[in-house]
């Protein structure tokens, strides 16, 4: 028999929502599901097995009135109109006080809507990054919430619990009013690309240059995840090139084809940095990767129209020490350029973001964590309007004794046509960050000339035009 004071309630009964919810109910809080899908409920309530703690239902009114008020609702639903749909359904049998939560990856400025829409009618809504896949989902993913100050005490109990923990630490903290979470959750993605882009191009460069197996290669990068390279994705990385192939011989990452898939989080992050005037090369580059990798007809063609140069030799073991100093340069840039980012935004939207605490939020649970950011959170912990990484002292040692390496890679790889375009970016963008002057001044003076846009000087106040040529 249900009750009804269940602790928290969910829609959305996919791979996601019923791990999440189950994840709830180990955790000591009752949790009642919705889908109009009776399959997905009856699984849930099979595999949950004490419908005291976990049970579900294809009615809308049975799930509200099985849930304690004020009612906590999580949804993990498509993003885009489902939501909406989703709580149209909801609001004829909401009280003042209920508290919605959105957990998909939904458009920042959607969230804001939604936000100042249901809060007219008294309903609290959150926008709340969940990352770690469906596996995180079940044993603890890091959590992104932004919404009410005040509402969010009453799902702090419940997100603490279920949520990563490193070294006994919560992965979720309240970020921020409005849609702060869900932009942390579109950078987080942002950098995820960017950090993927740059692991695909060290494994293109020792597997073209030095000619590593899959098993060398799997050894290099378990050897990186025990030293400061570690982290999900080198660690997976690792474990990729032990796979062998279920459906044939060989290697299976030998058979996937080399074209990209993408769901928009990376260019919506790369869009938005464009509207707020912010740098964010290595992500811009990640997602037009991932665009190139589609053409892959033309991308056979064009091969062997142009072919390419034979990499020279180069010893393996002095290859692979490049290659890791390389790949930390580019991986401390890449947290940089969207970090550099969430600070802009927070001032530009309102957001309040504490970077310190993002980072330790990322330190485990999610698809960016890695050991690094321990550093960058005590980065951010010593100096709150740090606004750039790149500018931290401890920082600076770390790329001075790298960034000699990523010159050599990217030297190396251009001369023997292999492309390394996140690689190169990071470097490029170092170096323009690093530089006091730049060759902009002569853009300047272009665009007076030949749209008279005017220009300031270097040595006297004022804003100035020429009659070029006169």
């Amino acid at each position: 028999m249900e009750h009804n004071n269940y602790d928290f309630g969910l829609v959305g009964l996919g791979v996601m929502g019923r791990n999440f919810i189950l994840n709830v109910a180990d955790n000591n809080f009752s949790a009642f599901g919705f889908d109009l899908d009776e399959e997905k409920v009856n699984a849930l309530k099979e595999e949950g097995g004490n419908l005291e703690k976990v049970s579900a239902s294809t009615e809308i009114t049975t799930f509200i009135d099985a849930l304690a008020t004020p009612r906590k609702i999580m949804l993990l639903v498509p993003a885009g109109k489902i939501v909406d749909a989703v709580i149209e359904n909801l609001l004829p049998h909401l009280e003042k006080g209920d508290i919605i939560i959105d957990g998909g990856n939904s458009f920042f400025t959607d969230t804001d809507r939604r936000d100042a829409y249901l809060a007219e009618k008294g309903i609290h809504f959150f926008g709340s990054g969940v990352s770690g896949g469906a596996k995180g989902a079940r044993k603890g993913p890091s959590i992104m919430p932004g919404g009410n100050r005040e509402a969010y005490k009453e799902v702090k109990p419940i997100f603490e619990a279920v949520s990563a923990k490193f070294k006994g630490e919560p992965c979720v903290a309240y970020l921020g009013p409005k849609s702060a979470g869900n932009y942390v959750k579109m950078v987080h993605n942002g950098i995820e690309y960017g950090l993927m882009q740059l692991t695909s191009e060290i494994y293109d460069l020792l597997k073209k240059a030095g000619g590593l197996t899959n098993e060398e290669l799997h050894k290099v990068f378990n050897d990186w995840n025990k030293g400061r390279l570690q982290s999900f994705l080198v660690e997976i990385t690792a474990e990729i090139f032990n796979q062998k192939d279920d459906k044939g011989d060989g290697d299976l990452v030998d058979k996937i084809l080399d074209k990209a898939k993408q769901k928009g989080t990376g260019k919506w992050t790369s869009q938005n940095a464009m509207d707020l005037g912010i740098p964010v090369p290595s992500i811009d580059v990640a997602v037009s990767m991932r665009e190139i990798s589609a053409l892959k007809e033309e991308r056979v063609v064009a091969d062997e129209l142009y072919g390419r140069p034979t990499p020279a030799p180069i010893d393996k073991a002095e290859l692979i020490k490049l290659a890791e100093e390389a790949l930390y340069f580019a991986f401390i840039n890449t947290y940089a350029q969207g970090l550099h980012q969430l600070a802009d935004a927070s001032a530009e939207y309102g957001y309040e973001l504490d970077m310190s605490v993002i980072a330790k939020i990322w330190r485990a649970g999610c698809i960016i964590r890695a050991g690094l950011l321990e550093d960058i959170s005590t980065a951010y912990t010593n100096d709150k309007k740090l606004p750039n990484l790149l500018l931290a002292p401890t920082f600076a040692e770390k790329v001075q004794a790298t960034v000699p390496s990523a010159r050599e890679v990217v030297a190396y790889a251009a001369k023997s046509g292999i492309p390394l375009p996140a690689v190169s970016n990071s470097l490029t963008y170092f170096d323009a960050y690093t530089s006091s002057k730049l060759p902009l001044n002569l853009i300047q003076a272009q665009r007076d000339h030949f749209g008279s846009h005017t220009y300031e000087r270097n040595d006297m106040e004022g804003i100035f035009h020429t009659e070029w040529g006169a």
